[in-house]
């Protein structure tokens, strides 16, 4: 069955594809594995506590990254902010969203921002005297500090298909910077389906389904003093590009009069070569998502997920559970996701993530 898009989104469509393909033909491109690797932490506490398992279940203002085509059906403005810190608390995650329907079509957009960085990082390039080989007299003087992180924002529009089957695409623009030594922009698309049956929900996402491709611009006389001081080769910038991934996702729904039991399995298949996942085929890696989630009324809600699964470091299988829960206060929706504290994954911190979301 052909997916007919209407307008809107053919207009919107369009200009996507003029900025994803607009770069020099000559232009020679490097593989960058986990080059987006930032974006894999998602968005919203909700999905945390899930264990990520999220593309066949979320149809809020989330799905603007889990699966664009559960952006489809939503009748009212919703808007969420997410702040998370990892590795205690070095690096900080901000993540915020705002989906609005379009009433004369019936398709949603939304607009998504998030934003991984680690702030105030000392910059002691300048404080060595290499004439006398050792430290400036007064070092202090001469460090400066600096921020290095990842933005990206996704534009996404979805629509129903029929009463069953909906679509949605995200033109999604990244930007990476090394404080004032190194900054790159990066572009590509998203596009998902999800399809309900009376037994289950089907969900797929192709992130990246274009490739991502980045361009990186090196600032080399900020850095000459790495050549200067300590005889290190300055970088050259260079072009990148991001494989795509493919997220497929399970989702069924259980009502028990006043409780509703949600439960969820997802798989991310990525082609990077990646070898530290539970299940390998060549260059091909699946990393499995599990989650459940208890609502009692509409109003509270307890989840559980398990994610993480890798193998090796001499313990054989190893995986990450995860939990949350969530309140519901008609249109204000209060989430919270713990993780890391099990698992290989604990070695590096534990992670708690608190998301507000409002409805319009």
């Amino acid at each position: 069955m052909p997916i007919l898009l209407n307008r809107p989104f053919r207009t919107y469509l369009l200009i996507a594809g003029c900025l994803l393909w607009a770069w020099p033909a000559a232009a020679q491109f490097q593989h960058a594995k986990y080059g987006g690797d930032f974006l894999s932490v998602g968005g919203g506490a909700r999905a945390l506590a899930m264990g990520s398992a999220q593309v066949a279940v979320a149809r809020d203002v989330t799905s603007g990254y889990w699966n664009p085509a559960g952006l489809a059906g939503m009748k009212d403005v919703e808007i969420i902010y997410m702040h998370s810190e990892r590795f205690n608390g070095i690096v900080g995650y901000d993540y915020g969203a705002v989906a609005y329907p379009v009433r004369h079509d019936g398709g949603v957009f939304a607009l998504s921002f998030f934003r991984q960085g680690v702030d105030n990082i000392k910059n002691t390039l300048n404080a060595w005297d290499r004439e006398r080989n050792l430290p400036r007299d007064n070092p202090q003087d001469y460090i400066t500090e600096f921020s290095t992180a990842d933005v990206a924002f996704l534009l996404t529009y979805a629509s129903s298909r029929s009463d069953a089957l909906s679509w949605g695409a995200s033109a999604k623009i990244l930007n990476s910077r090394l404080g004032p030594f190194a900054k790159a922009w990066g572009y590509s698309l998203d596009f998902g389906l999800r399809y309900h049956t009376p037994w289950v929900d089907l969900g797929i996402n192709l992130m990246d389904i274009t490739t991502m491709l980045k361009f990186w611009d090196v600032n080399q006389a900020k850095l000459q003093a790495l050549s200067d001081n300590y005889g290190d080769v300055v970088p050259e910038g260079q072009n990148e590009r991001v494989l795509p991934t493919v997220k497929f996702g399970l989702a069924r729904v259980f009502d028990f009069n006043d409780f509703l039991l949600t439960t969820a399995a997802d798989v991310d298949i990525r082609f990077e070569g990646r070898r530290t996942y539970y299940l390998n085929l060549g260059d091909a890696s699946f990393e499995p998502h599990l989650g459940g989630e208890v609502t009692y009324k509409k109003h509270f809600s307890f989840r559980a997920g398990l994610t993480d699964f890798t193998t090796g470091f001499g313990s054989g299988l190893s995986m990450s559970p995860t939990l949350g829960a969530g309140l519901n206060f008609k249109r204000l929706t209060l989430d919270y996701g713990f993780a890391s504290f099990a698992g290989t994954a604990s070695a590096l911190g534990f992670t708690h993530r608190i998301s507000l979301k409002v409805q319009i």
